[in-house]
């Protein structure tokens, strides 16, 4: 990670938030009981699914928060650049969208209003032999880098790739990316885990990712202001490190 690139992003910014829950309400909840502790939130296809999507979009912007609207879209690309076009009216900072080139192409020049669209490599609940089965003759880290500069070529603005290959991605791939790291479990949480390529926000950070997603260990935790606090702590740590 360069040390410029450090300062582009507040730190608190770093840490975004899934709000994995299956009603508004529960999410609101959390964000509430989060406090100060967090200013960025992830909201998906579960709460979508669920009445009040866009309101609570529009009261963790009211609250000064930012929001990644998380539903990967994949579509025909007239049709996902239409949903991006809308979204973007919606005051959202991320948006994603599948690796595929033409729904990247029509997603980013659909982009408004300070939106980004971020490419997803490969899912981080998915390891060579998933890949395989989908019809992949390759190792996951090569898919990765092949989407990401496909992405940047797209008109992207960055990617959602997995702390394991942001490493080799940030040496080969263009720095202008930004990197979206899910898959970030605290040490003690990582046997827990749905998903198989995972990483600590230390380690994910060191090797270049610009935000980090967590979830379970904060929306599961008995105390998630102070679950989250510990991540800033170590968010903090890992950039005055690189200083």
């Amino acid at each position: 990670m360069s040390q410029a690139r450090q300062f582009d992003i507040p730190a608190r910014d770093r840490l975004i938030v899934a709000l994995d829950l299956p009603q508004a309400a529960a999410a609101q909840a959390l964000v509430e009981r989060i406090g100060d502790a967090a200013g960025f939130y992830k909201i998906g296809m579960e709460l979508c699914m669920a009445p009040g999507f866009f309101e609570l979009l529009e009261l963790l912007r009211q609250r000064g928060n930012k929001v990644f609207v998380d539903l990967k879209f994949f579509d025909i690309p007239e049709t996902v650049a239409r949903a991006v076009s809308a979204l973007s009216e919606r005051g959202a900072q991320f948006c994603t969208v599948h690796g595929n080139q033409a729904i990247m192409e029509a997603a980013a020049g659909a982009k408004s209003k300070g939106l980004k669209v971020l490419a997803v490599t490969a899912l981080t609940s998915l390891d060579r032999g998933d890949l395989e089965d989908l019809g992949f003759q390759c190792e996951v880290e090569a898919l990765v880098l092949s989407r990401a500069r496909r992405a940047l070529a797209a008109g992207c603005d960055g990617v959602v790739s997995s702390g394991l290959e942001v490493g080799k991605l940030r040496r080969e791939a263009p720095r202008e990316l930004i990197v979206v790291t899910p898959g970030i479990r605290p040490v003690d949480n990582r046997a827990e885990s749905d998903q198989k390529r995972v990483m600590t926000p230390s380690r994910a950070l060191q090797a270049g990712a610009d935000y980090l997603v967590v979830g379970r260990p904060i929306r599961d935790a008995a105390d998630p202001h102070a679950a989250a606090l510990a991540i800033q702590d170590e968010i903090a740590a890992a950039l005055r490190s690189e200083i």
